[in-house]
């Protein structure tokens, strides 16, 4: 069995999904996600190396992404990361309704709980953040049978999973990134919500309709105002926004933006710093 060089990452503030991104640019063989911090795995032989990843990491700073971040390094003799990152997943209570868990781990439901399999591979929403599990809890609450919605930035697909289990008839669930593209079609089988689910590789400006009944995106809060005006344009008078990804900090600003394209707040829920908005178009 080879040997696995790891990299624990911490950050401040933590923003796993954007850390995670740039750091798919090197050549490594996985991202473990933990509550504060990500590990990150490079397979014997990489040429990825502290320096590389702190590199990349300085970019986020520089760009005003993150405030500061650590980076320690040891090597794992004869472990196979994967190994380690099944041992670490557990099955996620979300609500009394929504519960999420790997493929490889066994989970009895109870009552009317919908249950949503999901294995993310190198996709960031296994539903242990806070962003995601907020992201659900909306989705509980607005989703209606028989709508159709817009996921912005898939990632797993699990938003688009959960409406699909909640009653949403049809969902376009997009991502401009390859290995999601191909997680999000994988776990939608896994699910059996292929046929309500489209899973497109593109950016929200190539998608054509724009008549959604609720729009979603769990996405950090820079992009979330760059593609404002996108996402206004594809949402129906009177539907129902979702925004997450965000942290309390971020909570005047999106708002302030969103409120200048006739969105209305409806609703906030906030976990261990992160926060989720729902809006309405007017």
């Amino acid at each position: 069995m080879k040997s696995y060089k790891e990299f624990t990452i911490t950050a401040i503030p933590f923003i796993p999904e954007v850390v995670e991104g740039i750091l798919w640019q090197l050549n490594i063989s996985g991202i473990l996600e933990e509550e504060n911090f990500i590990k990150v795995f490079c397979a014997e032989g990489s040429t990825t190396t502290q320096e590389k990843i702190s590199a990349q990491l300085q970019k986020l700073v520089m760009e005003a992404v993150i405030e500061s971040f650590i980076v320690s390094e040891k090597v794992l003799e004869n472990k196979n990361w994967n190994e380690e990152w099944e041992k670490s997943r557990e099955v996620i209570v979300v609500s009394d309704t929504l519960v999420i868990k790997p493929s490889f781990k066994e989970y009895s439901s109870i009552s009317d709980q919908i249950v949503i399999t999901i294995d993310p591979k190198m996709s960031f929403g296994t539903g242990e953040h806070q962003s995601t599990k907020l992201s659900l809890l909306f989705l509980e609450k607005y989703v209606k049978k028989g709508m159709k919605i817009l996921d912005v930035g898939t990632g797993t697909a699990i938003l688009a999973i959960a409406s699909a289990k909640l009653g949403a008839s049809k969902i376009i669930a997009i991502d401009y990134d390859e290995w999601c593209y191909e997680n999000s079609m994988e776990n939608c089988q896994v699910n059996s919500v292929q046929e309500q689910v489209d899973i497109r590789l593109c950016e929200i400006k190539d998608v054509t309709e724009k008549d959604f009944e609720l729009v979603v995106a769990n996405i950090q809060r820079d992009v979330l105002i760059n593609i404002s005006k996108d996402i206004r344009n594809r949402t129906m008078k009177n539907g129902i926004l979702i925004l997450s990804g965000l942290l309390i900090t971020d909570k005047d600003e999106i708002q302030r933006e969103y409120e200048k394209l006739n969105f209305s707040l409806l609703d906030f829920k906030s976990s261990d710093g992160w926060i989720s908005l729902v809006f309405q178009l007017n």
